[in-house]
């Protein structure tokens, strides 16, 4: 059955790849998709998607939402140009030829009332805007099936801090309010996400048998960035696209089941560190929500999946 997907993402590269991927399976329908800081301004968010929609040829009828500016803590939006690029597609400056210029936020409520229960939502971005949908919305955000999170380190290095990862800290505020509200939540933490790394050897296969257009020129940016962070690495994560795919594939992963919460002190060490309880006697619970929270993943089902979707063929398993 084919996934109808509401996208929340602040468009950078790896929010890209998601999009590329999804226009090239058949059992992933974008229905719209919300364009939020984070990576990049909430406009460039809108100018990038427009580009991608047409370049790779998506249904006119997605609707592009112009989501938040900034995060519920009311600060000035940090951008990431050394990692995503000045305008969040690497070396690539899309043309800037949309025509969507008022807002139109409330286009979210006509998706959900007209989906219901056959829609799923995917966050690859900073929370705000799903946050507001549901401080405005609460009794309506009931009918979406499924919750998919980008988000958070658990007992690991974050990628911003010490303890947080980037959609956690830019607004951990938002977090704890979907975190507090949603039913059916799965979590993508940096644990598993940092483990679908893109190889230079597998860019090059798409690039040579794909029809992936600008594939390559972003992940060499995006990979160069990670490479001198981290030399031993052997290419770049693709957090952003991993989380989309669990949406088809959920036996991809490894999960473990908590209750969770975010640190939202505005200032200090801890700010946007995700904790999940593990103490076996505060699970049985104290009315928190109990959230399903992926680990780990199985590269190889990851590798085979990726490539064959992104070339078109159907790869060996062996």
């Amino acid at each position: 059955m084919v996934k109808k997907v509401l996208l929340f993402g602040d468009i950078g590269i790896d929010d890209t790849v998601a999009l590329i991927y999804a226009s090239l399976n058949e059992e992933i329908e974008i229905v719209g998709i919300v364009a939020d800081y984070g990576n990049v301004s909430r406009e460039d968010a809108v100018s990038n998607i427009y580009y991608l929609l047409k370049m790779f040829h998506f249904p006119e009828r997605i609707s592009v939402i112009r989501g938040a500016e900034v995060p519920l803590t009311g600060e000035q939006p940090t951008f990431y140009p050394e990692i995503h690029g000045e305008h969040g597609l690497g070396p690539i400056i899309p043309n800037d030829d949309h025509e969507l210029k008022i807002e139109n936020f409330l286009e979210i409520v006509k998706i959900i009332e007209k989906y219901k229960d056959d829609l799923v939502i995917v966050n690859i971005g900073r929370l705000t805007s799903l946050a507001t949908m549901f401080i405005l919305y609460r009794d309506l955000m009931k009918n979406v099936k499924e919750f998919y999170i980008m988000g958070g380190a658990f007992w690991i290095p974050g990628n911003v801090t010490t303890v947080a990862e980037a959609n956690f800290h830019g607004d951990p505020i938002a977090v704890n309010i979907v975190l507090t509200y949603a039913n059916n939540v799965t979590i993508f933490p940096l644990n598993a996400t940092q483990k679908a790394i893109v190889t230079p050897g597998m860019v090059d296969y798409i690039d040579q048998f794909g029809k992936t257009k600008i594939f390559k020129p972003l992940m060499e940016y995006y990979t160069r960035f990670y490479k001198e962070r981290d030399p031993s690495l052997q290419g770049s994560p693709i957090h952003d696209a991993l989380t989309l795919m669990a949406t088809i594939f959920p036996e991809m992963f490894t999960y473990e089941f908590y209750p969770v919460i975010v640190v939202d002190e505005l200032k200090g060490p801890a700010r946007g560190q995700s904790i999940a309880e593990t103490r076996p006697y505060e699970k049985q619970n104290n009315g928190e929500k109990i959230h399903r929270i992926a680990f780990d993943i199985n590269y190889d089902m990851f590798f085979h999946n990726f490539l064959s979707v992104m070339t078109g063929q159907a790869l060996n398993n062996e």
